[in-house]
């Protein structure tokens, strides 16, 4: 019975820790022992030490003798690399997407985002953005880039997208902060990309996820 649970608790121990990155409960270089873990979780040190050899693997942490753990670091590498990954798989997935998403899935995305700049612009005059809407405007940002790659629906690519998505919202997370102006921005970019596949133009997207992707890594940096 052990082991047939086994791996359904590992599983539930990687997406404990990637919820508390998400909610920065865990936070980037942070050193935090198996025992702390587990008492984050509330799940057993067997399924923390179950999940030790693929956090490291994935590159999300690394481990250091007597128990230790080191969340990833958050430098100009990381970025630079993760910046690097995104654009590649993006330019291609977003290609592909142009031509097969259906235009139900396209429309509701549209609203989506254009919701969310309603609701931005409403909150403006203030210069600050409430956390609900810092919630709902995040997951509407991500299910974009998501649906792009799910549609190519090869798990390979799936799976490495994710980790690498990890990586990048603990790099937005650590470097940037959310205005109602910054996520109007985002959510502009998001509005040309759409309209390019909207018109069923692969190289137009292109150039609109090249955009925004560029203008993501530079909104990290700061510039």
């Amino acid at each position: 019975m052990r082991e047939k649970n086994a791996p359904k608790l590992s599983q539930k121990a990687y997406e404990s820790f990637t919820y508390h990155l998400s909610v920065r409960a865990l936070r980037a270089g942070q050193l935090i022992s198996q025992r702390e873990l587990v008492s984050l979780t509330g799940l057993p040190l067997g399924a923390i030490r179950e999940l030790i050899p693929r956090l490291e693997a994935e590159g999300l942490i690394h481990t250091i003798p007597q128990r230790w753990i080191c969340i990833v670091e958050v430098d100009s590498k990381l970025v630079k690399h993760a910046f690097e990954f995104r654009l590649f798989m993006e330019i291609q997935a977003v290609k592909y997407f142009t031509k097969h998403a259906s235009d139900n899935l396209v429309g509701k995305l549209l609203n989506e985002t254009k919701g969310i700049i309603t609701l931005c612009e409403l909150e403006g005059s203030s210069n600050i953005i409430s956390s609900s809407l810092i919630v709902d405007a995040q997951t509407v940002d991500w299910k974009l880039h998501e649906h792009i790659i799910k549609t190519l629906n090869n798990k390979i690519i799936i799976d490495a997208y994710r980790v690498n998505a990890i990586k990048i919202r603990l790099i937005k997370l650590e470097q940037t902060s959310l205005t109602p102006a910054n996520v109007i921005s985002t959510m502009n970019e998001h509005l040309d990309i759409i309209h390019a596949v909207q018109l069923r133009d692969p190289s137009a997207a292109e150039r609109e996820i090249v955009k925004h992707i560029e203008n993501a890594r530079l909104r990290v940096l700061g510039n």
